[in-house]
């Protein structure tokens, strides 16, 4: 029996453990993880496995409950498994079953495992211990080095991990079955800090002790496609690894190494439009081995051609540099499992749909600009959707050439991440297709939700997700949208809060308004939405009256929602309910009583008539000269003039009388008021377009504060005779007037 060291993640040691195999020529491989994987292995020499990959542990029917062991082409318990394989040789993982795993990784350690790494470079004078490791280690091939690594991790192990003592105890009844079984050469590969636990055996009874009575849940296993990204030390990932696309290129390349990785990252600069030449290349080489032999190193490392990559290549640019970091030194490579792989029909299906459409899963961003009247485009957008009503979020929309449903087109970036299979197999509880699992998990959350707004959001998403019904189909296999509409119907009917109807409706009108973009009859979305204006409109009033300045303002917005709304929806009959009840929201200019509206919401109001044209620009300017008279308080004017200008400054622009009655009102303030009503100011005038706020100061600049025009210096006004009387003498005298 051989019991070989290794860092989970090392391309020396996947060298030297493959080549120490083919020496030893053992008659079986056990290795460091799940036993419950074993049936898995064969699949590890199938054409369509493409590390990087990972084994996932899941929990059926309990979300959240699952572990990741990654593999990648230069791991050498990757190296281990290929070996074995292609030998003929059985394989197996000795490592505490995921079915304890998964109830133990819930649970604090009792102890901190200490850095056995970090503590061996310490000691030999390095600050980083992947730099030791890889001087130690990775440039140092031959069997020697599993020997000196299992006697340093000897003089370590003073203090172990509670969980470690359990998962060993189990590495070591494994091992004693297994020579039991009447297997001589056995290869054990393991994580290095476990090799002084499985070559010291103590007795069974001790390890039978440990292992009495832990706790288990059932567990499924299968391999999922990982990214060299969820490698790296960044991602979280415990034995993550600094440089997993470095560490690709030392495992894979045969010969001149530095040579190849800076021609790599020559070639990534390239494709940035750079002028990077051979030249370029040569001399980057000589500095990183200069920079070695400097160091005294074996062979350039990471941070050698790192720096001679910046200075030479980059030309000294961190940007360019961290190009290189992203696309070579942690890398984009995303790996792939065959089909043979076993996985839920929901995971089967979503992938036959990416084949059958063209969606390729990839970790690097991909954009796709959709255009939802070609159906292959539609098709995608409702896979899209359905897979975020699941939690699957794939893609994310942008803003390219849409903004909203309400156009044609789509804009997507789509990112592949491993958690993303786990995200699929938990969605599985709902339905064995991407479809009908959405239209499960809709008709779910509408039973759920909280509020109205969350249904007629929920409405919307299944518009675009085009879970509509359908006529051909069976009551069973009926889209969510009719469920999810009764649902929005009869909480509107029981809600008697406007602002909650007010909030709701912008989503339910959008629906409505663009159902015939994405083939969904839009008139059940409209009759519910038309509902909900009557039942605004008639409790509008009351619901403005006596508000604090935070609803003052969610209302100021919720109108606006409203608005916007009912512009879309293109009713007659209701824009004119609408209208007629804003106009309600303000007093007559007459009025001697209180005001009906908070001065934000009346100011808004006013802006909306008049963009309405329901009321003339000088009722307009009469409001706004009562409303920042002297006599109003500075805090009330300030908060009417935010709701009246917000949104757009051309009002100011094209309107020299309105113009002047806000500067005459400003120019009016004291310092200390001014002071007061700032904010408001800021908030209200930070809002416009910079052609918009320049365009109001030059007109602003040619007023005197009173709201007149400002007379200009040496106007007709102005004119002095007598004191221009010399300069006139003179002027006749150089020009021979008499």
């Amino acid at each position: 029996m051989r019991v070989y060291g290794v860092r989970h993640h090392g391309p020396g040691s996947a060298r030297s453990l493959r080549a120490v195999l083919e020496e030893q020529k053992p008659d079986i491989v056990l290795i460091e993880g799940p036993p419950e994987a074993d049936p898995l292995v064969p699949l590890v020499a199938d054409p369509e496995m493409e590390p990087p990959v990972a084994l996932l542990a899941y929990v059926p029917g309990e979300p959240g409950k699952a572990a990741f062991w990654p593999f990648a082409v230069f791991s050498p318990e990757w190296q281990a498994m290929c070996y074995a394989v292609e030998a003929g040789i059985p394989v197996r993982f000795c490592d505490l079953p995921a079915a304890n795993q998964l109830v133990m990784r819930d649970h604090d350690r009792s102890r901190t495992r200490i850095d056995p790494i970090g503590e061996l470079a310490a000691a030999g004078g390095y600050d980083d211990p992947e730099r030791w490791w890889e001087d130690v280690v990775e440039h140092v091939p031959g069997p020697a080095i599993f020997e000196a690594v299992a006697e340093a991790m000897g003089l370590l192990r003073d203090e172990v991990d509670a969980r470690d003592l359990v998962r060993e105890a189990h590495m070591r009844k494994v091992l004693r079955k297994t020579i039991k079984d009447g297997y001589e050469r056995v290869a054990v590969v393991c994580g290095a800090w476990h090799v002084p636990a499985l070559t010291a055996m103590p007795p069974a009874a001790h390890d039978d002790r440990l292992l009495r009575g832990l706790a288990k849940v059932k567990a499924a296993l299968t391999w999922v496609p990982w990214t060299y990204g969820r490698l790296a030390f960044a991602s979280g990932y415990g034995a993550g690894i600094r440089s997993p696309g470095w560490y690709d290129h030392l495992f894979s390349a045969v010969d001149q190494p530095i040579e190849r990785w800076l021609s790599k990252a020559a070639a990534v600069l390239r494709d940035e439009g750079l002028a990077v030449s051979p030249a370029h290349v040569i001399e980057a080489v000589r500095l990183a081995d200069t920079l070695a032999t400097l160091r005294g190193r074996p062979l350039a490392g990471l941070e050698e051609v790192g720096e001679a990559g910046q200075a030479v290549l980059c030309e000294g640019s961190d940007l360019l540099s961290a190009l290189i970091q992203r696309q070579l030194v942690v890398g984009e490579r995303l790996g792939a499992v065959p089909s043979a792989t076993p996985m839920v029909p929901l995971q089967q299906d979503l992938q036959r749909q990416q084949r059958s459409l063209r969606l390729r899963p990839e970790a690097t961003s991909r954009d796709y600009d959709l255009d939802l009247r070609k159906p292959n485009d539609l098709a995608r957008s409702h896979l899209l959707h359905r897979l975020g009503l699941l939690d699957v979020r794939w893609g994310t929309i942008t803003q390219g050439r849409t903004g909203h449903i309400g156009t044609f087109r789509e804009s997507w970036q789509l990112t592949w991440r491993p958690e993303l299979d786990l995200a699929l197999i938990e969605a599985s509880m709902w339905g064995s297709t991407v479809e009908s699992a959405a239209n499960a998990r809709a008709r779910s959350a509408a039973e759920s939700a909280s509020g109205l707004d969350e249904l007629t959001a929920l409405t919307e998403r299944c518009l675009l997700a085009g879970l509509a019904s359908d006529s051909e189909r069976s009551d069973n296999e009926q889209g969510a949208l009719p469920a999810v509409l009764a649902a929005v119907r009869d909480r509107a009917a029981l809600d008697t809060d406007v602002t909650h109807l007010m909030a709701a409706l912008p989503a339910l009108v959008r629906a409505a308004r663009y159902g015939d973009v994405r083939g969904t009859d839009p008139r059940r979305l409209g009759e519910v939405a038309v509902e909900m204006i009557i039942r605004i409109c008639a409790g509008l009033p009351v619901a403005v009256a006596s508000l604090d300045e935070t609803a003052e303002r969610t209302m100021r917005d919720r109108i606006d929602g409203v608005h916007s709304a009912i512009s879309l929806l293109a009713h007659p009959d209701i824009r004119v309910r609408w209208l007629a009840t804003l106009a309600r929201l303000n007093a007559p200019l007459d009025w001697p009583g209180p005001p009906a509206a908070a001065p934000l919401v009346s100011g808004r109001v006013t802006r909306l008539l008049l963009d309405a044209e329901e009321i003339s620009n000088d009722e307009a300017a009469a409001r706004m000269s009562r409303e920042l008279s002297a006599g109003a308080a500075a805090a009330a004017a300030a908060g009417w003039a935010e709701g009246f200008l917000s949104g757009s400054g051309l009002l100011l622009v094209h309107d020299e009388k309105l113009l002047g009655l806000a500067d005459s009102w400003l120019a009016g303030l004291s310092d200390d008021t001014f002071q007061t009503v700032l904010p408001a100011l800021r908030r209200t005038f930070g809002g416009f377009l910079p052609p918009e706020r320049r365009a109001i100061g030059e007109k602003a600049a040619r007023l005197d504060g009173s709201g007149r025009p400002a007379r200009a210096a040496g106007t007709e006004d102005e004119f002095d005779p007598e004191r221009a009387a010399p300069a006139m003498q003179t002027v006749a005298m150089i020009q021979g007037i008499s």
